[in-house]
């Protein structure tokens, strides 16, 4: 891969790093947006437990899903306009969620906001590559950043607006700031002058896609991204219940310790991809993540009650690994079309492991009756990421693996 100088960081490409930040701070609120409020929502509209289940569950299968069909319509379509209609239906399902008169209608509108949030996820990384390729980590640190702000945002705001305007405000609201995010894009799209640097393609390749399939560092970086989001996910669904069971924490001290481990994500976005990027050091910031979860975890195992706001502090640096997939999407790519077939067979795969793991934790703890063995199941979630960080780490490119 050539190295380019660095150019200024605006320079002719304003509109890319405005259009970028704002994708990427669309890309959480639609799931932070709506668990806070969901008691007055049903208040109205009353939902099945099974409805509520496979509303937590939609997300990650959507970005699965559309984690492998995004590559293939970016080849025909190009970044850029498949970016736009991912975008206006991320706009038309955040308004439907909001102007819901039924399940079925608030599920097909999720749907269509979760699909348009997995082509979003899919397609920033090739973005990064194609407008930024000067500066990968830099721009990788801003857009995770941005998504780490979209997490916490949404729950501090979504309760005072239902309150304030309804719950159809509360969710819909954020349609409007989607809406906004279609700006720069069109502008990019309309203007015969844009900065797009015309001698990379605009297609993913197939060959890469098909390749995907069978390269070890495809699989590894999908193992890496799968397991910083199977403890995510697991933990956002159980982790106030299980200290509340094992640490005896009221139900205020559970939420305020979950907030400090979604908390731990903003310093990994800021520090990770330019620690990565900039220096290397893949390794270390794999073997940080798994330490993190093993430390955490066998504190919460073994003395849950001491200091249990250390090991969800702990617990929380390990999904560092999620931004480091992020940055690892183009730093083991050499061409923005490598850097599409990567990011789509990392995200889909990853996703779908993702999607199963609040079930098993919550099947593990329902057939054993406590929280040893889904615990335990999570600490050993590190062994695969500790062996798929050692390929990861290695200087090597999807391109070579692929033609060696």
């Amino acid at each position: 891969m050539i190295s380019l100088p660095p150019r200024p960081l605006w320079a002719g490409r304003t509109l890319a790093l405005i259009g970028i930040v704002l994708v990427a701070f669309n890309l959480r609120t639609a799931v932070a947006s709506l668990s806070p409020i969901l008691g007055q929502l049903e208040a109205e509209m009353p939902l099945a437990p099974a409805v509520v289940g496979f509303l937590g569950m939609l997300p990650p299968l959507c970005y699965a899903l559309f984690g492998i069909l995004t590559p293939m319509v970016a080849k025909r379509l190009g970044l850029e306009l498949t970016l736009v209609i991912a975008l206006v239906a991320l706009s038309v399902g955040l308004a439907g969620r909001g102007l819901a008169g039924s399940a079925l209608w608030l599920v097909a509108a999720s749907a269509v906001t979760f699909a348009a949030i997995g082509v979003g996820n899919v397609l920033l990384p090739p973005l990064v590559k194609r407008y930024f390729p000067d500066r990968i980590g830099l721009v990788t640190t801003i857009y995770v950043t941005a998504m780490s702000v979209s997490t916490f945002t949404p729950p501090l705001v979504a309760v005072p607006v239902a309150d304030a305007a309804g719950w159809r405000v509360s969710l819909g609201e954020w349609a409007f700031v989607a809406a906004i995010s279609l700006v720069p894009w069109i502008a990019m799209l309309l203007h015969p002058k844009r900065q797009a640097p015309e001698a990379l393609p605009e297609e993913a390749d197939p060959g890469l896609l098909r390749y995907a399939l069978r390269s070890p560092l495809a699989w590894s970086l999908t193992i890496v991204f799968a397991v910083s989001g199977f403890n995510a996910y697991a933990a956002f669904a159980w982790l106030p219940t299980i200290l509340h069971d094992i640490a005896g924490v009221s139900p205020a001290e559970a939420g305020a310790l979950l907030s400090l481990y979604a908390a731990m994500g903003l310093p990994a976005g800021l520090l990770v991809p330019l620690l990565a990027a900039r220096y290397g050091k893949v390794g270390l910031l794999v073997a940080v993540a798994v330490a993190t979860f093993v430390v955490g975890y066998l504190g919460l195992l073994l003395v849950p009650g001491w200091a249990t706001w250390l090991w969800v502090a702990l617990a929380g640096i390990g999904p560092l690994l999620f931004p480091l997939a992020l940055v690892l999407i183009n730093l083991r790519t050499r061409t923005h079309a490598g850097s599409v077939a990567l990011s789509g067979f990392v995200q889909s795969g990853g996703y779908l492991i993702v999607a199963v793991g609040p079930l098993v934790v919550g099947l593990l703890h329902e057939a054993t009756g406590g929280w040893t063995w889904p615990i335990l199941f999570l600490l050993a979630s590190a062994v695969p990421a500790a062996i798929a960080g050692v390929v990861v780490a290695r200087p090597q490119y999807l391109e070579d693996e692929r033609t060696a």
